[in-house]
């Protein structure tokens, strides 16, 4: 399967799935497909990393999978686990002169084999949209458990032997950079940045989701959730809650974004109430 035909190709099916994607972008996209390489987007939470790979899947038609990772994430829920209860009925109901061995090849079958999410994708014969979500947030042995499947497109499994992809998915991986990763995976990917985008471009990816909204009110919302950004907040807006807050001025028929505005709907972009005490101060000090 030929993903994206080239960047220009990459970009207009992006942005007709509800995705705009800036020159790099689309260009790494692209060559993500075209070389078949896994894609790492690193960049701070809520800048469009997910929401590219679901793009892609949107774009091509193709089945999106998702790991989500998690401290703690092992090969029982990344790869595989055999169904041992299902093992030990089997075992149960075999005759008492059946051999072990006899016994072992039959319970070590494709039927008590329980597939996760990269052994899934691994496995599908159709196109396929592998996401392995914050990937930043595993312990570092699991990373061990990616390599295979990033160089390879590959999962041994001992009692199977090695399961090779018939139709390589298109990967992405995504890092908010809350530490660093190793030097095997980056190897084995293709890197995109994705920070938050200019005024302009943000303004587009807000009228291009909320189409009613007045061209004066996102300049306004553009320029506020900007200077929010510029504050030590624990966490910023993203441009999911930018398009949210769109939404909500919409919804609660709100014609100028003033301070009265702003105080009434900022829980929708800021979910801590240091975060609110202190972007209402900030406000304030710059409308003076």
């Amino acid at each position: 399967m030929t993903w994206f035909s080239n960047p220009d190709d990459a970009s207009a099916r992006l942005h007709a799935a509800g995705y705009l994607a800036d020159g790099p972008t689309a260009t790494t996209s692209y060559l993500a497909g075209a070389l078949e390489k896994p894609l790492l987007v690193e960049g701070p939470a809520g800048v469009g990393k997910t929401e590219l790979a679901k793009a892609v899947a949107r774009a091509t038609g193709a089945e999106l999978i998702r790991l989500q990772c998690y401290e703690g994430l092992d090969e029982a829920r990344a790869l595989y686990e055999w169904n041992y209860k299902k093992q030990l009925l089997r075992i149960q109901a075999s005759t008492g002169d059946q051999a072990w061995s006899e016994t072992h090849d039959d319970i070590f079958t494709d039927e008590f084999l329980l597939t996760r999410p990269l052994l899934t994708a691994i496995r599908r014969a159709e196109p396929t949209v592998l996401l392995i979500d914050e990937v930043d947030k595993t312990d570092v042995e699991v990373e061990g458990l990616l390599l295979e499947v990033l160089s390879d497109f590959q999962v041994t499994i001992p009692e199977l032997g090695t399961v090779a992809a018939t139709r390589r998915p298109f990967v992405v991986l995504t890092s908010n950079a809350t530490r660093e990763l190793s030097e095997a995976v980056k190897r084995r990917c293709l890197y995109l940045h994705l920070d938050y985008p200019d005024a302009q471009r943000e303004r587009e990816i807000i009228t291009s989701q909320v189409p009613g909204l007045d061209p004066a009110v996102a300049a306004q919302l553009v320029e506020v959730v900007g200077r929010l950004r510029e504050l030590e907040l624990k966490k910023a807006p993203s441009i999911a809650e930018s398009v949210d807050w769109a939404r909500t001025l919409i919804a609660l028929e709100i014609g100028s974004l003033d301070e009265e505005a702003v105080r009434r709907t900022l829980g929708v972009v800021l979910k801590h109430a240091s975060d609110h005490t202190r972007a209402i101060k900030e406000l304030r000090l710059a409308a003076r």
